[in-house]
């Protein structure tokens, strides 16, 4: 029903259940997702993208509140590997050192040391989190031998029932996450639900589908692709990496418009990635366009909006219920 999507930040709690299995945190202004198998309350979990830098704390105190102590997950299952939903994983991968990490392969050279990522475009998306993005970490992160593919046959370690599908376009190797049972899908960045380029919206965190981050999407044929992939299953919930999750018609109303009308709604007039995408394989990027001016008044303006608002977002999370018997 339409109200159900009626959320904002001010009434939702940062750890919220989504539906039966999954759990999501919002980690400042992106999430992150536990989930385990509805029918096995008592069996294995993955964590769904790790969060930003310095979350790690705030992340193994949820998974502790959700599944107990001394019980680390199956698998850590990346959407992409961006800076904001892989900066726990570090001192994840410490304090949890048999769990696997699993990723697309062409996500693997920015998981791995092998590349960075094609920088971002502070000139798309007209906020204040677009006009800062040239500040946002982009270089690779070296998980050695820890980080594996995904398996070819779009099995999804540690989470039976759930398929991965490759979703490319905000990054060379983004997935999303579905469960046929209930049509649960997390898309990651494939798509979001808040306009992830304003610090406002940000803040407000109103559900409303929006197309992928544009500051750091870097190939908008494949992104609009995507998300013709992800209406095509018709989900009846989508947890993103930028947002409240969303359900029911309206969500797949959204979705279908956002599909329809992609160049319009989402694509960007100009930008560095919009003429041509950077283009990248199994080895990193290959070459990336030319950058394209960001005008001065739009950096002072989202300096002062992002200082303010990350301020407000921090303080205005509600904390975790307490733990269940």
């Amino acid at each position: 029903m339409a109200e159900q999507n009626h959320a904002t930040r001010g009434t939702t709690p940062a750890l919220q259940h989504v539906v039966p299995g999954v759990w999501a945190l919002r980690n400042v202004f992106v999430n992150l997702f536990y989930v385990r198998d509805p029918e096995a309350p008592a069996g294995p979990w993955a964590l769904v993208d790790a969060g930003l830098p310095g979350s790690a704390p705030k992340v193994l105190d949820k998974a502790e509140f959700l599944f107990g102590e001394d019980n680390p997950p199956a698998a850590i299952l990346l959407t992409h590997g961006h800076f904001d939903h892989i900066g726990a994983l570090h001192t994840l991968v410490e304090r949890w050192p048999d769990v696997p990490v699993y990723a697309h392969p062409l996500e693997l050279p920015y998981l791995t040391g092998r590349s960075s990522y094609p920088p971002p475009d502070p000139s798309v998306g007209g906020g204040a989190m677009a006009s800062l993005s040239f500040l946002y970490p982009k270089k690779p992160i070296d998980l050695g031998d820890r980080v594996k593919p995904l398996p070819e046959d779009g099995t999804v370690p540690g989470l039976p029932g759930w398929r991965w599908l490759a979703t490319p376009g905000h990054s060379p190797g983004h997935v999303s996450f579905f469960r046929e049972s209930d049509r649960t899908l997390l898309a990651g960045d494939a798509f979001v639900t808040t306009k992830q380029e304003s610090a406002m919206a940000v803040w407000q965190q109103k559900q409303e589908v929006h197309g992928p981050p544009a500051y750091f999407t870097c190939d908008w044929e494949q992104a609009r692709a995507s998300v013709q992939a992800l209406v095509a299953l018709q989900p009846e919930v989508a947890a993103t990496g930028h947002g409240i999750a969303m359900r029911g018609q309206e969500l797949r109303d959204q979705l279908t418009q956002l599909a329809q009308h992609f160049d319009q709604a989402a694509k960007p007039a100009q930008g560095r990635y919009v003429p041509q995408p950077a283009l990248a394989d199994e080895t990193g990027v290959i070459a990336v366009p030319p950058p394209v001016p960001n005008p001065l008044p739009n950096l002072l303006l989202g300096i002062g909006l992002v200082g303010i608002a990350a301020y407000v977002l921090a303080s205005q999370d509600k904390p975790a219920p307490q733990r269940q018997k």
